[in-house]
C-alpha cells in the first residue's frame, strides 16, 4: 500500500526505547530487533529533515508522581524504585539527536507533557510512532494523537510488547481505529528515502 509522508509535516515518536523496558522479556520483536528497526527510522528522519522525538517515562524514587487507582493490574516497579539508569534512553536511540525529547509519567506521551505544543510549532500534522509498548504507551500515545487530530502512522515492526498475543491485538484490534499500521520499510519509502 503506497503512501506519502512530508517530512515537513511528519515527526518520529519514540516510545519509551529505554534502559528499563528494554530489560523486560519482549515479544514478538526482541530488543535487537527493535533497536534496528527504530534506528532505520530515526536516520530516515534524519536523512528527511523531519523531527525526531525521543519519549521516556520516569518516576521519582518514592513512585509518588504515579498514578495509583486501584487497578485488577497494576504495574510494579521494582522495591525501593527504578534503579540508576533505568530512565535513560538507549545509547542508540540517545545516539539520535532528537529535535525534542518528552519525560512522561503515565503511558501516553501527550497527557500532561508539552508534546502537542511542540508538535504544532513545527507544523507537524502527521506523527509515526514506535516503541515500547504496542499496547501500552504506542497505543495510548496514537489514541491520544488521533483525538488531537493527527494523522497517526504505528510502524509496526518497530513497536513490540511483552507478549507476542498483546502486540498482535493491539495492532489488529484497537489502533486500526486510530491510525494506520505500516512496517518501518513502508514508511521510509513513503518519506522518500531507501534505508
Amino acid at each position: 500500500m503506497t503512501f506519502h509522508l512530508d517530512p515537513g509535516k511528519t515527526a518520529l515518536i519514540l516510545i519509551d526505547v529505554q534502559n528499563g523496558t528494554l530489560a523486560m522479556p519482549l515479544a514478538p520483536y526482541d530488543r535487537a530487533t527493535l533497536i534496528a528497526a527504530t534506528q532505520r527510522l530515526g536516520q530516515a528522519f534524519l536523512a528527511a529533515g523531519a523531527p525526531i522525538v525521543t519519549v521516556t517515562i520516569a518516576f521519582s524514587q518514592d513512585g509518588g508522581d504515579r498514578l495509583a487507582q486501584a487497578v485488577d493490574m497494576p504495574m510494579q516497579l521494582p522495591a525501593g524504585g527504578p534503579p540508576p539508569g533505568w530512565s535513560e534512553l538507549a545509547p542508540e536511540i540517545a545516539a539520535l539527536p532528537a529535535t525534542v525529547s518528552i519525560v512522561k509519567r503515565q503511558w501516553s506521551a501527550f497527557f500532561g507533557t508539552e508534546l502537542d505544543l511542540q508538535l504544532r510549532r513545527r507544523g507537524v500534522s502527521s506523527i509515526v510512532i514506535g516503541g515500547i509498548a504496542t499496547n501500552f504507551g504506542v497505543e495510548s500515545t496514537a489514541r491520544d494523537g488521533w483525538q488531537h487530530g493527527y494523522a497517526v502512522i504505528v510502524a509496526e515492526d518497530a513497536s513490540t510488547s511483552l507478549g507476542a498475543e498483546m502486540h498482535e491485538f493491539a495492532l489488529t484490534k484497537t489502533l486500526p481505529r486510530v491510525s494506520r499500521i505500516r512496517s518501518s520499510a513502508d514508511i521510509i519509502a513513503a518519506l522518500g528515502h531507501k534505508g
